[in-house]
């Protein structure tokens, strides 16, 4: 009775905010539609998702869950699920705080397009004018001897790596795994992305070590935009963190987004549950730890609400509130295509499955996130446009400018995170009327 109490008062709450329908407020979960029908999702149907994601919790496929669906610049579905906190029970309050780890990655992306539209740089430079340690980098060549042992040669890169390939995922970095590609195993034995990092320490080592494709060729995901983060401190003269809260969620009244959660809303944060096949706790860094490696590829905290606000600066086209971030012709450049004609994805990304940036899943990538470039050949719902991407701890956000609709997902549960994200897209899209 007391949680129905609590739904009723947020609603009354979020209808009190409510501004001209043209500029719609979207405060602390935002305008709430009257009915779901009000922007055109029928309620029956979403009542679906509702009984989905609490038989999931129910059936410990994930522990608790905080979901949000936009659209026409209202908030049509706004629920928590489960327990924020597995060991104690503590039910997931609306405002439960995150770990959003790769969902960090458009907001890095977004100060680096701030510093393009003032002149103060420029996509198309090489990486190396605001980074000199990458003007040499070599690019490995991984060999398989008569042995059947694999090594590594060395070759120049045809190409500079430019700020678009950090945005793209087409630098040639990677990110590090114990193995046989002596290339990533490098990064591993490197220590590369350890939180003893700074931004400026994780480019010292980026620059000793080989890329794994040359530059512009191939998507492979990676630290780029780690390096971008630091490319923001360098052009900006802040550090990233500080960047991020005076010129994106400051303005934007992302009020409990950062890199850590002060420790006044511990009662707010979210933990996992035991995963996997040993039944193991993830190791996700608790919301109130302050790291010292402030990642622009995966370092922040954010809530629903929050990112909800963030989606919707960016289906405004750049603006929220009579603020504007970016300008609506970045928006677009941002969410196009930016994948060469043919470019493969590496080898070891095919566990993106059917989120994979490919055009055989009819998917590429803007500055920043994955796009739709097909309305076929992916076996999730869909429209062309669209644009995506998650976090490795669970969370999950779409953009769909031809429906004018965001979804938000936040859950602390890296097992889930794939059949989740696949769920969502059926369980949403089969709530659409007009």
């Amino acid at each position: 009775m007391k949680k129905c109490l609590g739904v009723m008062a947020i609603t009354l709450l979020l209808s009190a905010c409510a501004s001209t329908p043209t500029a719609p407020v979207l405060a602390a979960g935002g305008v709430r539609a009257a009915t779901p029908g009000e922007v055109g999702l029928s309620a029956a149907r979403l009542a679906r998702l509702t009984e989905r994601m609490k038989q999931g919790v129910a059936s410990g496929e994930i522990p608790g869950a905080v979901l949000m669906i936009g659209r026409n610049g209202k908030i049509a579905y706004q629920e928590s699920f489960g327990v924020r906190d597995p060991q104690s029970g503590t039910p997931m309050p609306m405002d439960g705080i995150f770990r959003i780890a790769s969902m960090s990655k458009p907001i890095t992306s977004t100060a680096i397009m701030i510093l393009s539209e003032e002149g103060r740089l420029s996509i198309v430079d090489p990486v190396s004018k605001y980074l000199p340690e990458f003007k040499d980098l070599k690019v490995g060549v991984v060999k398989t001897g008569a042995d059947g042992k694999s090594a590594m040669a060395l070759e120049a890169a045809a190409n500079p790596m430019t700020v678009q390939d950090l945005l793209r995922h087409t630098s040639g970095l990677t990110y590090g795994s114990a193995g046989d590609n002596p290339i990533k195993q490098a990064y591993v034995d490197a220590k590369v992305g350890d939180n003893a990092d700074t931004n400026a320490t994780l480019v010292t080592k980026l620059s000793k070590l080989p890329l794994v494709f040359q530059p512009g060729t191939t998507w492979e995901y990676s630290y780029s935009t780690d390096v971008l983060g630091r490319i923001v401190e360098v052009v900006s003269g802040q550090s990233l963190d500080k960047f991020v809260a005076e010129r994106i969620t400051g303005p934007l009244k992302m009020v409990d987004t950062g890199y850590s959660a002060p420790a006044s809303a511990a009662g707010r944060a979210t933990r996992p549950q035991p995963e996997g096949p040993k039944k193991e706790i993830p190791k996700i860094p608790a919301v109130t730890e302050d790291l010292a490696f402030k990642s622009g590829g995966g370092g922040m905290v954010s809530t629903a609400a929050d990112y909800a606000r963030f989606c919707q600066y960016l289906l405004n086209g750049g603006e929220l509130d009579g603020v504007r971030i970016l300008s609506r012709k970045t928006i677009e450049l941002m969410s196009a295509n930016h994948l060469p004609p043919g470019a493969p994805i590496g080898p070891d990304m095919v566990r993106f499955e059917a989120l994979a940036p490919s055009a055989a899943m009819g998917q590429g990538f803007g500055l920043g996130y994955a796009v739709r470039t097909d309305v076929g050949r992916n076996p999730l719902p869909g429209s062309v446009g669209d644009y995506y991407w998650g976090g490795a701890y669970g969370t999950y956000f779409w953009i769909d400018p031809k429906e004018q609709m965001y979804v938000v997902l936040m859950m602390q549960s890296p097992q889930g995170r794939l059949p989740y994200r696949y769920l969502l897209r059926q369980m949403v899209y089969q709530a659409v009327e007009r």
